[in-house]
Parts: C-alpha cells; sequence; structure tokens
C-alpha cells in the first residue's frame, strides 16, 4: 500500500528528511520505496510545495488511519496523511496527489529505494541497473540508452523517478564518455552568482 503524507515541506531536503523520520518512525527498512513530488498551488489550495509518499506494509497503513500522527512517535503533529481512502489533516489533498503518483508510477522523484545506498562513486550502468531497483537509464537528448558499460559518476546522489511505470535515473553526458544523473547534490540557486 502506498501511504501519501505532507507537512508543507518548501525544499527537497526538507521532504527528503521528512520521508526518512517517517518510515524509521514506521520501522520500514533503509530500502522502502519513498518518493518526493512536487504539489502546485491549486492542487493544495496554498503555496507550492513538496508532499511525500512510502510503500508501507498494510498494517502500518492500517495504525496511521485510525489515528493519524499521533499514533507514529518522532513524526512532527502537523503532518496530514492519506493512507488508502482516508484523509487527515488540512494537506491531504498533497499527500492524496503524492500516493496516487506513487502508487500508478507515473511521478514522484523517488528518493528512497532498494540499493540506494550501493550506488556510490562511479559505477557502470550494468551495474547500477543490477544493484538497484531501478529499471532503466535515459540520458537527456539521446535517442538511445546508454550501454551496460558506460561510467556512471553518482556524485553518491542518485535520485531516480517514475517515467512510463519505470523507476527511471536521467542521466546527462559528463566528461570523459561518461554520464551522470541529472539531478545535483547541492545545485546553485538561480541568480546567485549575481545577486
Amino acid at each position: 500500500m502506498i501511504l501519501g503524507f505532507d507537512a508543507g515541506s518548501r525544499t527537497l531536503q526538507q521532504a527528503e528528511r521528512l520521508l526518512h523520520t517517517v518510515a524509521q518512525a514506521l520501522g520500514l527498512p533503509g530500502d522502502a520505496i519513498g518518493c518526493t513530488h512536487f504539489v502546485p498551488a491549486d492542487a493544495a489550495g496554498g503555496d507550492p510545495h513538496v508532499a511525500c509518499s512510502l510503500a508501507v506494509p498494510q498494517s502500518a497503513a492500517a495504525s496511521v488511519a485510525v489515528s493519524g500522527s499521533e499514533s507514529v512517535a518522532g513524526v512532527p503533529a502537523d503532518v496530514s496523511w492519506v493512507p488508502g481512502e482516508h484523509r487527515a489533516g488540512p494537506l491531504a489533498a498533497g499527500a492524496a496527489l503524492a500516493a496516487a503518483e506513487h502508487e500508478a508510477r507515473r511521478g514522484g522523484r523517488v528518493a528512497a529505494y532498494p540499493g540506494r545506498d550501493l550506488l556510490t562513486g562511479t559505477v557502470r550502468v550494468g551495474e547500477l541497473l543490477g544493484r538497484s531497483a531501478i529499471e532503466r537509464v535515459v540520458v537527456l537528448a539521446s535517442p538511445d540508452p546508454p550501454g551496460d558499460d558506460v561510467q556512471v559518476v553518482t556524485a553518491d546522489h542518485v535520485r531516480p523517478v517514475w517515467r512510463d511505470g519505470l523507476m527511471t535515473l536521467l542521466a546527462m553526458p559528463a566528461a570523459g564518455g561518461r554520464i551522470a544523473p541529472a539531478e545535483v547534490p547541492n545545485p546553485t540557486p538561480c541568480c546567485a552568482d549575481h545577486a
């Protein structure tokens, strides 16, 4: 079952912290599949923000549905939840959006998944696909997928997305015929060099 939750996180980093806090509080293994989702202002009835989703056992979703965040020690009380058809909290619309995208595998940035911690340094595409839950690698502006021997410079930050029902790593060309994840770990804020 997919559990959607939303605390109105303003950044991906805040949402990832919440995702890991909830996973730990629910006693889930470190490789549980969890995602972040952009929630537009019109979908949430307020400011745009980032919600989360997490694949959980039925028992975990049921406990959240019965008592809400009060039953999950260590999770902020202002978290809105959507376990199944049950909705609770002021940001339940964002949580529902996150849960629906994850369930359909049509949207969401995958921040936690099996094998994530094994993707450090430089690995080959074939190793990346074999060691993790990532099902496909797509190089931006390239019509063909990279070969299994192409090196991926991970920068210890590999965040795939759901695309066409597959967990897909979006990559970009890097120096020396290698590729790198399109999402970088610490992006430079827009206009930082001339603000």
